[in-house]
């Protein structure tokens, strides 16, 4: 499902549909807020860093997901990640396995986050995590779950896109929040804000707690090897905003012949692949999609597509994320 237009229209200018959907936001809040006010069942003798949103659908968790994956490793810690598995049949607690699990049971991010962590796919996240404890794991991260209760948390990051932002402030049907922003980030310990150096300085957060952290980053292509100059390329995505994927590939140099953005996590049905692949063809261009869409393809045809990966690059080169994490240890 694609987010509608008005959810990220003006806070100051709400829309008409956003209007009348207004009562069943406010509806929607409270009961995030009654969810959120349970006592956690489950305290780790590890710790918990959250890495969620306020918003419904992409924010850029999964990049910010594999930096803090990075840093830890750095430290020598052996972080597990503990996910709900979008998308996936599997209620887990399952450990996940790439080269026996798809998408269709654990979901496309698992998939993708297991190159760099163990992986564990719980509808439970208490669960989860006691799992990963008992697999030996020295932290937890968990992908989402910032409105879920079941865990206690020890560190809370809240990723917000920087160009979109918070949309019109409105809780979901009206809006794209999943609770109100000034009540979120009283519980976070750090917001991050994705986008590159303009959409920084337009960012702004009215409700900002003080003194709660703000970090920034950008989103920037990995380094490959890959001269896109004047490259023709298909290029297909089934991200939260596909449209930045795109953008990336033209800032490559590439020459976009043709952009197909898909609803997030959208099956990449047979029918679907064949008719990208006989359009790419006939006009001679070079299928391409992100990493996250890629883990969703069939095996037999991956060899047709390249991957443009991406990583989170921040501000200050991680200083301020780090020292959010060394005290936790």
């Amino acid at each position: 499902m694609r987010a509608p237009d008005f959810w990220f229209a003006s806070a100051d200018r709400i829309a008409g549909r956003a209007r009348l959907l207004q009562p069943l936001g406010h509806l929607y809040g409270r009961i995030t807020a009654r969810r959120v006010a349970r006592p956690p069942d489950v305290h780790l003798d590890i710790p918990v860093i959250c890495i969620g949103n306020l918003n419904a659908g992409g924010t850029g968790k999964t990049p910010a997901v594999i930096a803090i994956l990075s840093l830890l490793s750095d430290q020598f810690q052996r972080p597990h990640v503990v996910t709900r598995g979008y998308g996936g049949s599997l209620q887990g607690p399952v450990r996940v396995d790439p080269a026996r699990h798809t998408a269709a049971e654990v979901g496309d991010e698992p998939l993708l986050l297991a190159a760099f962590a163990e992986v564990w796919v719980a509808k439970d996240r208490g669960a989860g995590g006691r799992a990963a404890a008992e697999a030996g794991a020295t932290a937890v991260v968990l992908d989402d779950g910032f409105q879920n209760p079941t865990l206690h948390k020890d560190l809370s990051i809240v990723v917000v896109d920087a160009v979109q932002g918070f949309g019109n402030g409105l809780c979901l049907p009206a809006g794209p929040l999943r609770e109100p922003v000034a009540t979120g980030l009283l519980r976070a310990h750090a917001l991050l804000s994705i986008g590159n150096k303009s959409a920084q300085n337009a960012f702004s957060v009215p409700d900002k707690p003080s003194g709660l952290p703000h970090l920034r980053a950008t989103l920037e292509p990995l380094q490959t090897g890959m001269d896109w100059t004047g490259t023709r390329v298909y290029a297909f995505a089934g991200i939260g905003h596909p449209s930045k994927f795109f953008a990336t590939l033209k800032s490559l140099g590439a020459e976009v012949v043709h952009a197909e953005p898909l609803d997030d996590h959208q099956r990449l049905s047979p029918a679907l692949l064949s008719r990208m692949d006989t359009e790419a063809t006939r006009v001679k261009a070079q299928l391409v999609t992100t990493e996250k869409d890629a883990v969703r393809l069939p095996a037999a045809f991956r060899s047709k597509v390249i991957t443009l990966p991406v990583r989170l690059t921040f501000d200050d080169d991680g200083a301020a994320l780090r020292a959010l994490l060394t005290p936790l240890f």
